[in-house]
């Protein structure tokens, strides 16, 4: 699709993942981002950057999913959605019904929306979730389903649900399964991604930072201006339809995270473990291939240079870092 003259509708654009998308299109000769959000998990600083581009605004009515009225006239106005809009992990596994509501007849609103309007291109924020624990590695996109967290089920109900819509509808929809995202402007709500703030949390109070178990939990980790730009491969891309893994391909356990990040602090403190708790996916990583063909998507950011854009991030945003925390805490 081009992009050239275009109005993109990013619902869920004041979030993490959202606002950096939204950055990321403003780079792009669009006419105009609109973001839909509610602010129950994004915040308006988020955007305060894109906002100094009279590009961007925020559009004024709300931006519940589950309000479909409203919904209806913010899609009315694009050419094309970046659906990202969703009860995270946590919340999912406490609140099922509030996960059903928002994920899945949240994401039905979307795509009901999206037709009503014949929307030229949708992309949808799917997870790696979809995958659960990894019966085989590196995970390709057919991977089996071994998901057994709420969360993930209603990510692969709105994988269905878009399969559905293209195939009735014609609907022009690629899905981005996430893997671990972390990077600047993230909270403490993510579950695998939480763990390197508290790190840094007991690091910045003299702490050794605290692993639970041994360590050996591991994930692919992929900083969010990537996982940005692959929202914006998935855009402007040919493919009419599909369903692809956002990551980097390479496993990193939380012993080696905690590591990097002593090291990347002048921390010479030690890990101190302990017995480990409710874990929900114990070793994850995914294919980047498949993304590379059809999107010409790649990652560029190591875990390094992403870590320390954290860092650096949280130095230079302290009152905000602690506004989540204690929102996260609340």
């Amino acid at each position: 699709m081009d992009l050239k003259d275009k109005t993109i509708l990013v619902v869920g654009g004041a979030g993490l993942i959202g606002s950096h998308v939204v950055e990321q299109l403003l780079h792009e000769p669009i006419a105009e981002v609109l973001v839909y959000d509610n602010f129950s998990r994004g915040t308006r600083e988020n955007l305060a950057e894109a906002l100094r581009d009279p590009r961007c605004k925020i559009f004024p009515l709300g931006g519940d999913v589950c309000q479909t009225d409203i919904l209806d006239q913010a899609v009315a106005r694009a050419d094309a959605v970046v659906h990202l809009a969703a009860l995270w992990l946590l919340h999912c596994h406490e609140y099922p019904q509030s996960a059903f509501e928002v994920n899945i007849r949240g994401t039905f609103n979307v795509l009901e929306a999206c037709r009503k309007h014949n929307i030229r291109r949708l992309v949808y924020s799917s997870s790696a979730s979809v995958y659960g624990d990894a019966v085989e590695e590196p995970m390709t996109e057919d991977h089996p389903y071994n998901n057994w967290t709420f969360y993930g089920a209603t990510k692969i109900a709105g994988e269905h649900m878009i399969r559905a819509y293209h195939k009735r509808y014609g609907l022009n929809a690629v899905g981005l399964r996430y893997m671990n995202v972390y990077g600047p402007r993230q909270d403490y709500r993510g579950a695998y991604i939480a763990v390197m703030m508290k790190i840094l949390d007991c690091i910045d109070r003299g702490e050794q930072p605290v692993v639970y178990g041994d360590g050996s939990q591991a994930y692919d980790f992929i900083e969010v201006s990537d996982v940005a730009r692959a929202n914006v491969c998935a855009l402007k891309s040919e493919q009419p339809f599909g369903f692809y893994n956002v990551g980097r391909g390479i496993k990193t356990s939380i012993k080696e995270l905690a590591e990097l990040l002593l090291e990347l602090t002048g921390s010479d403190l030690g890990i101190r473990y302990e017995p480990a708790g409710q874990t929900f996916v114990t070793n994850r990583v995914g294919d980047p291939v498949a993304a590379k063909r059809d999107l010409g998507f790649e990652w560029t950011i190591d875990l390094r240079e992403g870590m320390q854009r954290l860092v650096d991030w949280r130095d230079s945003h302290k009152a905000e870092v602690e506004e989540r925390r204690q929102l996260a805490n609340a």
